[in-house]
């Protein structure tokens, strides 16, 4: 893929206030895109969508907080127009009865006390529930694994509200499904991947991805064209990032840490005062 320039961090204006009067103004001023992506005209992502969805052996199950729906850099409704096999549950857990797919792996796990590795979920592990990397729990089931029989399932959310979201799924999803994770480094704070240029919100370590981004790169281990199809969805996601930077306001300095960096580095002048 290209290289590109580096973008800024964004965040958004939330100013409780405003928000009634902005959104209805926003209502009468924007025209939506009603044939594709759904997005505001002046943001469409029609043309950088795939001509057709792609087409994948790895079904795509995404659980989505509801609190994301009114998210304006959601990544999900683009990735799901993207990718043919893929299906969006809004709520705050996945249990028997959220979906039909996820219930006849459970039936299935209650039959058979072993049952073949067919879904994954993708979150970071933890003491108690410790996760495997993706690479490797696709070398540990190379021999037995049907790609086409294998389900992703991701949690779409704040990294709280993901971190929530997965507890509360435990008990579920720990009969059938297997706990995976990216690459990643929690003694590191965190932006995005693909060297930052994607930034849109800061993340709690390095590594942590947005949905777009954590799917596109796990299909890229887990597809015969991964690579392939990884290169689609960042093309999408980057050409939504330039798009939405234009009404974006940048990222100002918070004044505890402004304070903060000036005491630390008036420190640093005395003690190196005093050595010398």
């Amino acid at each position: 893929m290209e290289e590109e320039a580096q973008l800024p961090n964004f965040e958004f204006d939330n100013s409780s206030g405003n928000d009634d009067e902005y959104n209805s103004n926003q209502k009468e001023k924007r025209e939506t895109c009603l044939k594709g992506c759904g997005r505001p005209a002046n943001v469409c992502l029609c043309n950088q969508l795939p001509t057709k969805p792609l087409l994948t052996s790895t079904q795509i199950l995404i659980l989505q907080h509801p609190h994301e729906l009114r998210h304006r850099l959601a990544t999900v409704p683009i990735l799901t127009k993207c990718l043919q096999n893929s299906h969006t549950l809004t709520g705050r857990r996945l249990r028997h009865g959220s979906s039909p797919l996820l219930d006849s792996l459970f039936a299935a796990s209650l039959q058979d006390p072993h049952p073949s590795n067919r879904a994954i979920f993708l979150f970071p592990g933890s003491e108690s529930s410790p996760s495997i990397e993706l690479n490797q729990w696709k070398l540990l089931n190379s021999t037995e694994l049907s790609i086409k029989d294998l389900v992703l399932i991701v949690f779409d959310g704040t990294w709280k509200h993901a971190k929530e979201m997965v507890s509360a799924s435990l008990p579920f999803l720990s009969k059938f499904a297997c706990r995976v994770c990216l690459n990643y480094d929690v003694g590191v704070d965190g932006g995005t991947i693909f060297d930052s240029e994607l930034v849109l919100r800061k993340e709690p370590f390095s590594g942590c991805l947005s949905t777009m981004e954590a799917v596109a790169r796990s299909l890229r281990v887990l597809e015969p064209r991964g690579v392939e199809i990884e290169q689609s969805l960042i093309s999408v996601l980057r050409a939504m990032v330039r798009f939405q930077a234009f009404y974006l306001k940048p990222v100002k300095p918070r004044p505890k840490l402004l304070r903060k960096g000036k005491d630390e580095e008036t420190m640093k002048k005395k003690s190196s005062e005093v050595l010398g």
